[in-house]
């Protein structure tokens, strides 16, 4: 019995299917399955009913297959994927899904109705059956049977085109664990021959998401040429020509299609999966010099997808080309809190530090002019017979004394006898008023800090007389003694 004669023998419009689904007409016919127009009773609602025919009961793997695929339709929730609304088992026992009713056409009656698709429609295309793929694959679902007689276009209610991506049934769960993970044995081949990368025509059980994208260069360059970039007579021809040789160069086939471009496509179809494109978010990122302005969105839409299911890591691997400039998953620092709170905490350590030094050095010099006005309160109460008239000679240390010189001459010296010291830097006596020391001849020696409490107010000197100098405010006896000057005090 042929297929159309057995669907005939299973369902008749005007079927209710399930208690509530009227048959309209039959949409398509498969191998194993039909899909039928119905129109549920209690919603008033078209959809589409997808169903096992009765011989493909038997068949295990065909019932194993098309649980799979209500599954993962039912898990990926994405405009470009037909929306599962139902699953159910008919009256004979064969399993069914219900599915939002499309109306339009796929790219396979596309490509024989009107032929090549323009470029920018074509890459468009494309990029919006990525964001299918995206979440599929967040969700470990790789397809594994992508081809344009999979890839529907609709028309939206705003007049913009729209694909949806059809028939999960032969999908592979790629998440350990999961049920249907290992449902596909090694030597079982699954798949559209035209479309499989070389790693599924040799064992359908390891591949990953890089043969869909295999798939998915298969597909754009058919879209734009017309023709498939593999073609033999034979399942075996194909599979050696898609394992050994180069595919056909596309520009051969269209002449206006950019140099980068072909690249692009050439990297899907490398035969190294190690070599293509990691992601579908890599292929969309690589796609968006191509695409027409409204598939930007179709482009951030999948690197977002899979950076937050993290199936490419934190960030979408560098592609050659332009790429979509996103948003980091990881959070932008508060820069200017951080500055601002920094700068401030360093204005209040810098006034903290300010304000303790002054204190420190006010203490300081509170305590070296307390001794300073100490001493010269003890050196003035030895009385005045202690201190020489104010017109008594006063040693100058030379310019040319040598630094322990002049350290002699700044520090104290005990009262000798009355032997003069034997040094070079003996206080030498003048019989004239020895003149205040001038610039040139100031010492270079540190003195001691003047107290910053005024002492007694010093005797008014006569008019005639010359000013004393308080710099410094001491001199040196005939005994090398250092005595303060009345004046100074």
């Amino acid at each position: 019995m042929s297929d159309t004669d057995e669907v005939t023998a299973t369902v008749r419009p005007g079927d209710i299917l399930a208690g509530k689904y009227r048959v309209e007409r039959v949409l398509g016919v498969g191998g194993m399955g039909v899909v039928v127009a119905a129109h549920h009773l209690q919603l008033d609602e078209r959809v589409a009913l997808k169903f096992l025919l009765p011989s493909a009961l038997e068949n295990s793997d065909a019932v194993a297959r098309f649980l799979r695929e209500a599954r993962a339709s039912v898990k990926i929730k994405n405009e470009h994927v037909a929306r599962v609304t139902d699953v159910g088992q008919l009256e004979n026992g064969s399993p069914y899904i219900v599915m939002e009713y499309l109306e339009g056409n796929d790219l396979s009656a596309w490509l024989t109705q009107r032929g090549a698709l323009p470029l920018a429609q074509a890459v468009d295309f494309v990029l919006q059956a990525c964001e299918a793929l995206a979440e599929a694959h967040a969700l470990g679902i790789v397809h594994r049977d992508l081809k344009p007689a999979n890839l529907f276009c609709i028309q939206r209610s705003d007049g913009q085109l729209a694909i949806k991506v059809l028939d999960f049934g032969i999908s592979k769960v790629t998440t350990p664990g999961a049920q249907g993970h290992s449902m596909t044995r090694t030597n079982a081949l699954v798949g559209s021959p035209y479309y499989m990368s070389p790693e599924q025509m040799a064992s359908s059980k390891g591949v990953d998401t890089r043969s869909d994208i295999w798939s998915l260069g298969v597909i754009l360059f058919e879209l734009m040429s017309g023709k498939p970039p593999f073609d033999a007579t034979t399942v075996t021809e194909l599979a050696i020509k898609v394992a050994t040789e180069p595919a056909t160069p596309l520009r051969t086939l269209r002449g206006d299609v950019p140099p980068g471009l072909e690249q692009v496509i050439a990297r899907c179809l490398e035969k190294d999966r190690e070599r293509r494109f990691q992601s579908v978010a890599e292929l969309a990122s690589a796609l968006q010099p191509f695409a027409p302005e409204h598939s930007r969105l179709s482009i951030e839409r999948v690197v977002g997808t899979l950076r937050r299911a993290s199936v490419s890591g934190d960030s979408v691997r560098e592609v050659s080309g332009p790429a979509v400039a996103l948003a980091t998953s990881s959070p932008r620092p508060n820069t200017e809190a951080s500055w601002g709170t920094t700068s401030s905490r360093k204005k209040r350590y810098s006034s903290t530090a300010i304000a303790g030094l002054a204190v420190g050095f006010v203490v300081v010099v509170a305590v070296v002019g307390g001794f300073v006005w100490r001493s010269a309160r003890t050196t003035a109460s030895a009385g005045p017979a202690e201190l020489p008239p104010p017109l008594q000679p006063v040693t100058q240390p030379t310019p040319s004394a040598s630094p322990a010189a002049s350290q002699a001459a700044v520090a104290p010296v005990a009262p000798t006898t009355a032997t003069a010291p034997a040094t070079a830097t003996a206080p030498a006596t003048a019989t004239t008023p020895v003149p205040p020391p001038t610039a040139a001849s100031k010492p270079t020696t540190t003195h001691a800090v003047r107290p910053s409490t005024p002492g007694p107010t010093p005797a008014p000197t006569p008019a005639s007389a010359p000013k004393v100098s308080c710099d410094p405010p001491y001199y040196f006896d005939a005994k090398g003694n250092r005595v303060f000057k009345k004046e100074c005090i």
